[in-house]
């Protein structure tokens, strides 16, 4: 793995050279032994203090024909690491006095049926209400029609009565669907569309000038996704939805955007408190999720901030070790998903008790039982075999 410059990158507190050399060491041998025997296609950073002590650009946009090497400008679509996007775009709006995210969705999203569901439930996926992804298309949607985030809830107000929804905030249920409507809301909210949103409140203010959000006018632009075999996945009716996924960054801009959280520039201490907090202690277990943040609650008194994705060939990892102001950064568009055992590299900067051989909570091939992942049992049912076809939905054709 190449790595690249970073001379012309400035950083608020430098590492030692000392630091720096025994960080770099230790980070490299660990990737080195993770992807040197893989098919990894894709981008890594490592950072301590807002520096960069690791950074590698592995292969080629599209693989096939082995042309456009991957740069430090090559945005990859993040899948649902773009859920930290929405969480704290929403939470950017309650901070500032627009909305009350302990308000029911229906005040801001009209004719949405489900009183009890208020947008903090769809921050923390306690509302209640499956993936759009598993559904729409089962229920009667033409797979030749683009779903919009409006479909989404205009679906979902003229089927709730057969959608099969729980009773909201009576647990965890991880659904794409509220960060879809978490999008609507920002809309709605702040007056301007979601990516006009983004842009102007984060990528603007924080110099993150690789990262935008795809829509279908960025049809020609976006760099698609492929299976490990190197096959493309195709665009699907699912990939123009926006919130849940199809934010498209770079290691360097996610770097950019987890600096950002770090001061008071953007985000109050409370505003953070509230990202930060786990929502779900049904079931014992490490895992939990905020507003938009993934989190292992370690029985150490550590916490790891994180959040993964997985669109088709797109996966993504995005570890934040708030302690010790450390940050591990891994996407691919190619299905490679040893993408996820770059949280192992925690342990290099604190005890985070990660050397598990785990993989990751967006894997349709794994699930969280009693808070430890576990492998799927794999069964002929209707039920299993839609969610092979759809759960990773868009073909990372954005």
């Amino acid at each position: 793995m190449n790595e690249s410059d970073t001379s012309s990158l400035t950083h608020a507190v430098p590492l030692t050279p000392e630091e720096m050399s025994y960080y770099k060491r230790r980070v490299s041998s660990h990737l080195d032994s993770t992807f040197s025997r893989t098919r990894f296609n894709g981008s890594v950073l490592v950072a301590k203090n807002g520096q960069i002590i690791y950074e590698s650009y592995n292969g080629f946009v599209d693989p096939r024909t082995r042309k456009d090497s991957i740069t430090p400008s090559t945005p990859f679509h993040l899948a649902s690491v773009s859920k930290t996007f929405t969480g704290m775009a929403t939470l950017k709006l309650w901070q500032d006095g627009k909305l009350n995210i302990d308000d029911p969705v229906s005040k801001y999203l009209p004719g949405f049926p489900l009183e009890a569901v208020t947008v903090r439930l769809l921050l923390n996926h306690r509302s209640g209400i499956p993936k759009y992804d598993h559904y729409m298309g089962e229920m009667g949607w033409d797979k030749h029609k683009m779903v919009s985030n409006q479909d989404v809830l205009d679906f979902l107000i003229a089927n709730y009565k057969k959608i099969p929804i729980a009773p909201a905030n009576h647990g965890f249920s991880y659904s794409n669907t509220n960060f879809a409507l978490l999008a609507l809301i920002i809309e709605k909210v702040s007056g301007l569309s979601y990516p006009q949103y983004l842009k102007k409140t984060f990528f603007e203010p924080l110099g993150m000038k690789d990262s935008y959000v795809f829509t279908l006018a960025d049809s020609a632009k976006y760099m698609p996704s492929f299976y490990y075999s190197g096959k493309e996945y195709r665009f699907e009716f699912l990939d123009a939805v926006y919130g849940d996924k199809n934010v498209y960054s770079t290691v360097r801009d996610l770097l950019k955007w987890d600096q950002g959280m770090k001061n008071e520039t953007l985000f109050k201490k409370s505003t953070l408190d509230q990202a930060y907090a786990g929502y779900s202690f049904e079931k014992p277990g490490t895992h939990n999720y905020g507003l938009g943040w993934r989190m292992y609650l370690l029985n150490n008194g550590k916490k790891l901030i994180y959040h993964n994705g997985w669109w088709h060939g797109n996966r993504t990892s995005f570890y934040r070790m708030q302690d010790e102001d450390a940050t591990i950064i891994a996407l691919c568009n190619n299905d490679c998903r040893y993408v996820y055992k770059v949280k192992e590299m925690a342990d290099i900067f604190g005890n985070y008790l990660q050397n598990n051989n785990r993989y990751d909570d967006e894997d349709p091939n794994q699930q969280q039982v009693g808070g430890i992942e576990k492998p799927v049992v794999k069964r002929r049912s209707h039920a299993v075999a839609h969610k092979k076809r759809s759960t990773g939905h868009r073909s990372a054709k954005k």
